[in-house]
């Protein structure tokens, strides 16, 4: 999409004496809307992901009327669309099988209504890259509003880490070291407030990739959603986002390989979400440029880690936003980042992280102190995973990051539901636990299976970590030896297909290597048996999303989404 040489795009449906044009302005009169209020004016779309079931974005219906303030102060005229809601807790098999819809659906409606420039409004895990993934495809000026992180949670005196802690207590409780009502007490205190996971989750990550690459106002991916600094975000975004249709600063014009890269080092240094490696590839693919799993692991050596928050680290995302927030970490890699670049404010990159600080070295370390020399983050590959997967091993216990063991497999999620804690399970400490058929078209939709339970007669005995690998992906709250994003994934027939029990897998993180010690023969052997399974769907959306979705390594994002090309303007009169 492009902006006209002259005026408004919104004035193509608005100007002139035809009669598109006097039916479009009679509606205008219908909403109630005098000339004076819209006519001239940038037109804003506010795209809200608010639902009544999403309580991540519970939020934001209040927030939204903030926007709106900072429109019309601006001089804009804002229109509120609502669009899906992803909601990580609710929505099943995953919202990953619908981040694409919704990116869709954001690029369509910015191209077919009467709008200027749009706010983005999002948080929870898959609505940031799939607001920004339309919005990129889009073109138009764009701000993104992150909906923040929740209230620390709270038991007994201890704080809570949604996600993080949910995990570790549900193993204490299986483990029989915590009763039925301390479980209930830690259900009422997990989550107080509105706002996203407050761990390092895919919800923080993301929000604050998005920040990194220049798509919100400076800092404001960090504050608290309850926090009133966030009501005056929003107002400013909304401000900032007319000033920027007037000034012809288009998304992408912010989204360059430089900020493209920027953000792979924020993500690492924050000790991010797994998934942030396949949103940021299909982000990067709409904006029209490369960006592959070797890019993430190159710079994975580079980056230490930073930010002492849960999972990787001791602290939540409130200490991180006293402590400094994104901008006081990002002040410690100035040297490593791209500060010359463009961002929504109209200056650049270095330009707003002047005056930042961190507060609390515990929560932000230096440089010279980190939590870990490399990203945290490593991309394997080897027989098992000839395109690639991750590992987040600044999650796992150190003893396993070089380790063989024997495979004990299950194929599909359902079989492991019915297996894992069988008595009957010949599982070791030792053992390494596959999964197939998890990924995005066996899954489907790739959901967050891999971190795979440990069976319970091993919880019992003390184990609390062990090497799992699947074609699935987990919860940036996650945390433990679990290897993911196999690809490519076993439903297509990837080498994840044809382990069997008893085949010595080998991680080794150092090393970069997953593999499965059998032959080449033995290999191709096993693959000639193979059995390719049926599609998992038959018609509407999901057989849509079967035959275009593709793997891991490039995004899972449709092809046809992010082809190159052009689409033609809609024809307003």
């Amino acid at each position: 999409m492009t902006l006209p040489e002259k005026g408004l795009r919104s004035a193509e449906w608005f100007d002139g004496e035809g009669l598109r044009a006097f039916s479009h302005n009679a509606r205008m009169r219908q909403l109630g809307m005098n000339p004076a209020e819209h006519l001239g004016k940038p037109v804003i779309a506010i795209l809200n992901t608010w639902s009544g079931i999403n309580p991540c974005h519970m939020h934001l219906r209040e927030r939204a009327k903030q926007v709106e303030r900072g429109v019309w102060e601006a001089g804009g005229y804002p229109l509120e669309f609502p669009v899906s809601t992803l909601s990580e807790t609710y929505q099943k098999p995953t919202p990953m099988l619908y981040r694409n819809m919704l990116s869709m659906e954001t690029e369509e409606i910015l191209r077919s209504y009467p709008v200027d420039g749009c706010v983005l409004m999002g948080g929870c895990d898959k609505t940031t890259p799939a607001l920004l993934m339309g919005a990129a495809s889009a073109g138009l000026p764009t701000v993104f509003v992150p909906a923040g992180p929740m209230l620390r949670g709270n038991w007994r005196g201890e704080k809570l880490a949604s996600g993080t802690d949910m995990w570790r207590f549900w193993d204490e409780k299986r483990a029989g070291t915590i009763s039925g009502s301390d479980w209930a007490e830690i259900q009422s205190g997990l989550a107080r407030s509105p706002g996203t996971c407050m761990t390092m989750g895919t919800a923080s990550t993301m929000t604050a990739a998005a920040e990194a690459l220049g798509l919100t106002l400076p800092g404001a991916s960090s504050i608290p959603a309850v926090d009133s600094a966030h009501y005056r975000m929003a107002a400013a975004s909304g401000t900032r986002v007319v000033e920027m249709v007037r000034e012809g600063l288009t998304i992408g014009d912010v989204l360059s390989a430089e900020a493209y890269e920027d953000a792979i080092r924020t993500v690492l240094a924050l000790g991010g979400s797994t998934n942030s490696y396949i949103h940021l590839i299909a982000m990067a693919g709409r904006s029209q440029i490369s960006l592959s799993l070797d890019d993430f692991d190159r710079l994975s050596r580079e980056v230490p880690v930073l930010a002492s928050v849960q999972p990787a680290g001791a602290h939540l995302m409130e200490d991180f936003y006293y402590a400094g927030g994104l901008r006081g970490l990002l002040s410690r890699l100035r040297d490593s980042l791209h500060l010359k670049r463009i961002t929504v404010t109209g200056r650049t990159f270095g330009e707003d992280l002047e005056g930042a600080e961190v507060y609390d070295s515990s929560v932000i370390r230096p440089v010279d102190d980190p939590i870990s020399a490399e990203g945290g983050l490593a991309v394997l590959r080897g027989n098992l995973a000839p395109d690639g997967a991750v590992i987040k091993y600044v999650a796992a216990e150190p003893s396993l990051w070089k380790h063989t063991g024997p495979a004990v497999v299950f194929h599909g999620y359902k079989d492991l539901q019915a297996r894992i804690n069988s008595p009957a399970l010949e599982v070791t400490r030792d053992s390494v636990i596959v999964l197939a058929g998890g990924g995005p078209k066996g899954g489907p939709g790739m959901p967050e299976y891999g971190m795979l339970p440990i069976p319970d007669k091993l919880l019992k005995e003390g184990v609390r970590d062990m090497v799992r690998v699947s074609d699935a992906r987990m919860s940036g709250t996650s945390y433990g030896a679990c290897v993911l994003h196999v690809a490519p994934e076993a439903h297509v027939g990837g080498p994840l297909a044809l382990v069997q029990d008893g085949d010595l897998v080998t991680l080794d993180v150092e090393a970069r290597v997953l593999r499965v010690e059998i032959s080449d023969e033995e290999m191709e052997r096993r693959r000639a048996e193979w059995t390719a399974p049926p599609p998992k769907f038959e018609r509407g959306y999901g057989a849509l999303y079967y035959e275009h979705i593709t793997q891991a390594n490039e995004g899972c994002d449709f092809e046809f989404l992010s082809r190159p090309g052009v689409n033609p303007e809609p024809n307003a009169h």
